[in-house]
């Protein structure tokens, strides 16, 4: 049984004793924060939660984002406490043991390597369409090194990239917000008043015309979409001001779901029908912006989906990269990853992201129905796993934070320990609803994630032993070695 640590044995070195630097800006952390939320899951894979749900995936969405503003809220406590790179990894290592920071750490790492080769498909898709004379794999390339390139500069020229990724994002579905919702509300000129309106949302078939099972059904499609939202909690340990920046990351979470993400799909179900085939043939936002008489919305959109592709890639390598960075700080990983160049740059953590980036990327065009599947699969459930063990690090680390340094808890998780108790009981059933899905392959996904889960689990105990067997060892030498000195005096 591990030892309960103390908050001294929590706190994590300064980036500059790291070998880090402190080069991301306010404005870098606030944007990537917000940013964060919103990936390109959201505009591509939306319409599949409404043909499912119908105007009930608000509800779906509302559950999920719930979720989401309580785990983060538990996150935000351990990290304004205790900022460091690995974030939920490094608070699970000192919560739980030496095997949950394992663990939870490599899981995730797998689960951004495997995006960096979603993404880099996606990107490369559009820009073959509007330049079909450089082939998609050429593409995937040319996006993976120039983001390869951004990271490898500094953090600061991540920060700048996402700065300006996130923004374009922010920017664009915000004026998607604000002009949707006057036209839905009979403001805005020129938008057909018989096929826009709140009446849209109960008119076909009800809010519920597949049954309440299917908000549960639509829940399991809109989940992964709010990965990324930990982001900046890993960013903010090389931020000038952590504390700072994690504390209004956290305090913001709430009104990001609800503008980006509730905002958005409600303005999509009230200006067209849930069932309108131009949804599922054109996709939501696309669908919606057809009805508002936007000239060329599908360019419009493929230039939005492109540019949170490549955020979502730039974060992706970002993420994959420090969270390898600090498993070597930790031992867990080769320590070849936790040294940094003269600019504070992980060099070796980043160019093994890349590399089994670009590997995943080969195994989608080579193999995409048995080899990239079954990595899309079984890293699936990862963000479910991760936010349970940020329910039960934060359990822990709340005693520890209040018996040796009250003073560090600024921001607070919401009636402690009940609600957490409660969130982690609401993951645990999304997680056994998912084993009752086979239409959405939600089964396969949770089987698989526990499969990989469990061997990284199996690996992290027997390093573990080892590590314990190599410590005995040690000392029992050196007991020996003061027995023969004794003998010989």
């Amino acid at each position: 049984m591990t030892s309960q640590p103390t908050l001294t044995e929590t706190r994590s070195p300064d980036p500059g004793d790291t070998g880090l630097h402190a080069g991301l800006k306010n404005r870098h952390l606030s944007m990537i924060a917000i940013g964060g939320v919103i990936g390109a899951g959201l505009f591509v894979g939306s319409s599949s939660g409404i043909a499912t749900a119908g105007p009930g995936i608000l509800l779906s969405y509302a559950l999920v984002g719930t979720l989401v503003v309580l785990v983060m809220r538990m996150l935000g406590e351990m990290s304004v406490a205790n900022p460091t790179t690995g974030s939920f990894s490094a608070h699970a290592d000192r919560a739980l043991g030496r095997w949950a920071g394992f663990s939870i750490g490599w899981l995730y790492w797998f689960f951004w390597v495997v995006v960096l080769a979603v993404e880099a498909t996606a990107g490369a898709k559009i820009l073959e369409g509007w330049i079909p004379e450089v082939p998609q794999w050429g593409w995937a390339l040319i996006v993976m090194v120039v983001l390869t390139a951004t990271n490898l500069v500094s953090v600061a020229s991540y920060g700048e990239f996402e700065f300006w990724f996130a923004g374009i994002k922010v920017v664009a579905i915000g004026a998607f917000v604000v002009i949707g919702g006057l036209a839905v509300f009979g403001v805005l000129p020129g938008v057909d008043a018989d096929q826009a309106g709140l009446s849209n949302l109960t008119d076909h078939g009800g809010f519920l015309p597949n049954g309440p099972g299917a908000i549960l059904t639509g829940v399991l499609l809109v989940v992964f979409s709010f990965m990324g939202s930990e982001i900046a909690t890993l960013a903010a340990g090389e931020s000038e001001d952590p504390q700072r920046a994690v504390t209004k990351s956290t305090n913001s979470i709430i009104w990001r779901v609800g503008v980006f993400y509730l905002g958005s799909i409600f303005v999509v179900v009230t200006l067209l029908p849930w069932d309108s085939q131009s949804i599922q043939d054109d996709g939501s936002y696309v669908a919606a912006l057809d009805s508002l008489g936007i000239a060329h919305a599908g360019q419009i959109m493929n230039f939005i989906v492109l540019t949170s592709v490549l955020s979502c890639l730039n974060s992706g390598l970002y993420t994959a990269s420090r969270m390898a960075f600090s498993l070597g700080q930790r031992g867990d990983a080769p320590k070849a990853f936790a040294r940094t160049t003269s600019r504070g740059v992980p060099l070796a953590a980043i160019v093994a992201s890349v590399v089994f980036g670009f590997v995943a990327v080969f195994f989608n065009y080579k193999f995409p129905d048995s080899v990239f599947l079954f990595l899309v699969n079984s890293s699936g459930a990862v963000a479910l796993f991760v936010w349970l063990v940020i329910c039960f690090s934060q359990l822990r680390m709340r005693k520890i934070i209040q018996a040796e340094a009250p003073e560090k808890l600024v921001v607070k998780m919401w009636l402690y320990p009940y609600l957490t108790w409660a969130t982690a009981a609401l993951i645990v059933f999304v997680l056994g609803y998912m084993l009752t899905d086979t239409e959405h392959d939600g089964r396969e996904t949770v089987l698989l994630s526990l499969l990989v889960a469990a061997v990284v689990i199996v690996v992290a105990f027997v390093k573990e032993s080892v590590v314990k067997g190599k410590k005995v060892s040690v000392v029992e030498a050196a007991g020996t070695g003061d027995q023969v000195g004794k003998v010989s005096s």
